[in-house]
């Protein structure tokens, strides 16, 4: 017998999961919560949202309407945390544009994404003023700046001014929650940048999930309400990975550093007493290199490391210092995140070394993502902490395609799942990477993992920096090179990395062919504008001999 229809009220509300809806708690619950940008602005999370409404109203003054792409060229910021909510929430969609791509590339997405209206820093006016002649789309731009810089005659008017002068009660509509949020570009190190793309059901289901996870161990590697909040990833950069949307339902106190100048980021941490962020690897590198080796400043301090692996070494040495400090993985496809390193309570009961091992893996699969590791027919490898394949992944946040790139958005999803392009294997319940497809290296018949040499060789006292790549061998296909950037005062030689991985070959832990042929001390390694190893530059640089 069927079952009958259910009831609905005449004037049930069909919740749409909208960008606004993440406003109601936070207001309701912590109105007088603080915002912090560097030193020089400081207001409650009730301005925040009066400052979103005023923004709102003055897009729309500047012709902005529904659909329309507003672009952002700023440092991390209060400003671009308004933009998070007021673009979206009126419909718009937001561009985060990734300022650390060359003029070239920042020209290509921006005539690929369309803005109407750029909010340009004057710190980029230079980059614009070179491809501005040759912008598709830009009708108005809207000037930035802290130390009041002339606006010049190509823009249209100041923000300050601008909300200053316009309504802080826009009404934000319902509508679809399927409609497009953000756009953003991939970093472009295999040809042009790509574009990825978000919609509202998709952030406002990716902060649910990522809060759910961060919140929910006993003890250590959680993001908490009493906990204060500081992004050390860009915000352009695949949504700050979501978490200024998590810190505002979390109500927690929220800092944002401009610029990243190491020195103004550790002042910040103490003045504001931070206790959780996220990065990249080089970024933790940075500020630990400002510190004494006896320091405290940071202790407490939690961060989660992503965009690249979190080195064994690097690992210690923020231990050391007291960070609580774990890995995350995902990637700009995947929103970001599908996968943290926290201590389960089982691994808290082991010793150090096990914890730290723990810490550096990618970790587990956070609320409502699908985890496989399958061969290339997408058959699912066995889960035994050996067999290894490649990642693929389904969740209700990932993003559905490329903008205008019908063959790479089919390639992406083939089989129904996103293909990360990284291999990896189950530890137990924790996702390990042990490399990505392109930067695997098959030398005499073996595969060598780059990842896993570049972890062995982080752990040595003297090495601040390290990367694997494979350079093409008559004889044996391929052969590691390994490239090393060592610590201020220390010495090393290769020989004595040579040595090191040997030892590693003879206990078996890693295959004899993967002790490298070459060893190159360098000043600095190749990175991308978001701070990833650039081993595509690498291999066209130090591969050839």
């Amino acid at each position: 017998m069927p079952h009958p229809e259910p009831l609905v009220a005449s004037e049930a509300y069909a919740y749409p999961l909208l960008i606004k809806q993440l406003w109601h708690a936070p207001l309701n619950n912590t109105p007088d919560q603080e915002i912090v940008y560097r030193d020089r602005v400081r207001y409650r999370y009730r301005d925040l949202r009066q400052r979103v409404g005023r923004l709102a109203s003055a897009l729309a003054e500047q012709g902005v309407g529904f659909g329309d792409s507003v672009a952002v060229m700023d440092w991390d910021s209060h400003r671009y945390l308004e933009a998070y909510y007021a673009v979206p929430m009126m419909g718009a969609v937001l561009m985060t544009v990734n300022i650390r791509l060359s003029p070239e590339q920042i020209l290509y997405t921006l005539n690929h994404a369309r803005p109407r209206v750029v909010l340009l820093n004057a710190d980029f006016a230079p980059v614009y003023l070179e491809i501005r002649d040759q912008l598709q789309s830009v009708e108005r731009v809207i000037w930035i700046s802290d130390d009041d810089a002339p606006m010049p005659d190509y823009a249209h008017a100041s923000y300050e001014a601008l909300l200053a002068s316009a309504s802080a009660a826009f009404e934000f509509p319902d509508f679809d929650e399927n409609t497009r949020a953000t756009t953003f570009y991939t970093t472009g190190t295999t040809g042009l940048p790509k574009g990825v793309y978000y919609s509202h059901r998709q952030l406002v289901l990716l902060a649910l999930a990522g809060m759910a996870a961060l919140a929910s161990p006993a003890s250590q590697q959680r993001f908490h309400r009493g906990d204060v909040y500081m992004p050390l990833t860009p915000m352009f950069h695949v949504h700050a990975w979501a978490m200024p949307y998590v810190a505002l339902q979390l109500g927690v106190k929220q800092v944002y550093p401009g610029r990243y100048v190491p020195e103004q980021i550790l002042r910040l941490i103490q003045a504001e007493r931070v206790t959780f962020s996220h990065c990249v690897p080089t970024v933790l590198q940075m500020l630990l290199a400002q510190l004494p080796q006896d320091s405290k400043a940071l202790s407490g301090w939690k961060v989660v490391i992503g965009g690249s692996a979190l080195p064994t070494g690097l690992a210690q040495a923020a231990c050391g210092f007291g960070i609580d400090v774990f890995a995350g993985y995902g990637m700009s496809e995947t929103g970001p995140i599908v996968t943290i390193a926290q201590l389960s309570p089982d691994v808290e009961q082991q010793d150090a070394a096990t914890q730290l091992a723990h810490r550096c893996r990618a970790g587990m699969a956070i609320p409502l993502v699908d985890l496989r590791i399958v061969e290339p027919d997408m058959h699912d490898v066995p889960r035994d902490g050996s067999s290894s394949g490649e990642i693929v992944v389904r969740a209700p946040w990932l993003t559905q395609g490329y903008l205008g790139n019908a063959e790479a958005s089919d390639e992406l999803w083939a089989g129904g799942y996103l293909h990360t392009q990284d291999i990896g294997l189950f530890d137990g319940a924790y996702l390990r990477i042990t490399d990505r497809i392109k930067d695997v290296i098959k030398t005499g018949g073996e595969w060598v993992s780059s990842v896993q040499i570049e972890d062995y060789i982080s752990q040595l006292d003297a090495v601040n920096e390290v990367a694997v790549i494979g350079a093409r061998d008559e004889k044996w296909g391929e052969r590691p090179v390994t490239l090393v950037v060592l610590r201020d005062g220390h010495v090393l030689s290769e020989a004595d990395v040579k040595a090191y991985i040997a030892a590693f070959a003879e206990r078996g832990e890693i295959s004899k062919y993967a002790i490298p042929d070459t060893i190159r001390f360098v000043d600095a390694l190749a990175k991308t504008s978001v701070g990833k190893y650039n081993k595509k530059l690498m291999r066209e640089r130090y591969a050839a001999g």
